[in-house]
């Protein structure tokens, strides 16, 4: 269902030197590549499979080696002993290669279009107007890779921004709309118009949100996305190796 850019991109990120165990639907690997923020992370993909992947060294501090867990859940509980918390899990969205193919041939929505440096006033007007903490989750900025506004009356309603992410040709994207004119359309026809152009540069589109982000789900279904699984990082909070 999924491009191969994706599924080659977790299936990387999740291997390593010596897997334990090596099920069919569980696996550990450990490697010594992570970064420390990134020290252990979960997979859990829809198809039923569950990925973990931790570095050497906490590995050895959970006693993964005499451990040799069997079940997510017996890994969980041995990062739980040694003081290890996974941060809240992001929902992975991607488009289905069918999806996508649509996508591309799609006409431009008369009501977004680009942004650059020369909306720099617009999109700090667009941003005074959006909640502190919606601003901090959408992390949507003008000088990402490629911007994309939506407008109803010349007045910016809502955004959208994208990066490259994780070092593969893929492009995670952020979007924000005014909360008093939410439920319109707007982020719909913005996110496939910001995902359309990602594409065409060779790029998948990558769609994060938490699993309670119920306004983001909702998003998400609308332009059309499949759930790919959620996705899990050390938290902040966590004893470092």
């Amino acid at each position: 269902m999924f491009s191969p850019v994706v599924t080659d991109f977790w299936r990387a990120t999740f291997s390593g030197e010596e897997l334990l165990p090596r099920g069919a639907t569980f696996t550990v690997a450990v490697n010594a590549e992570l970064s420390e923020d990134r020290r252990v992370m979960v997979l859990r993909t829809d198809d039923g499979t569950v990925k973990a992947v931790l570095t050497p060294a906490l590995a050895d501090a959970v006693g993964l080696s005499q451990l040799r867990p069997q079940s997510e859940a017996q890994l969980r509980q041995a990062l739980g002993e040694a003081g290890v918390a996974l941060y809240a899990a992001d929902n992975l969205f991607y488009f289905s290669r069918d999806a996508l193919d649509r996508l591309l041939g799609e006409a431009a929505h008369p009501g977004v279009r680009q942004l650059s440096e020369a909306d720099a006033a617009l999109f700090a007007q667009f941003q005074a107007s959006a909640p502190e903490q919606d601003r901090d989750d959408a992390y949507v900025e003008l000088d990402h890779w490629a911007v994309f506004g939506a407008f109803a009356q010349d007045r910016m309603v809502a955004v959208a921004s994208m990066y490259p992410w994780g070092g593969a040709r893929i492009a995670d994207l952020g979007v924000l709309t005014l909360p008093a004119l939410r439920r319109r359309g707007h982020a719909r026809a913005l996110v496939r118009a910001l995902c359309k152009h990602a594409a065409e540069q060779g790029y998948e589109p990558q769609y994060r949100c938490q699993l309670d982000n119920h306004a983001s789900l909702a998003v998400a279904k609308a332009v059309g996305l499949t759930h790919f699984g959620t996705w899990e990082v050390v938290s902040p909070d966590s004893p470092v190796d």
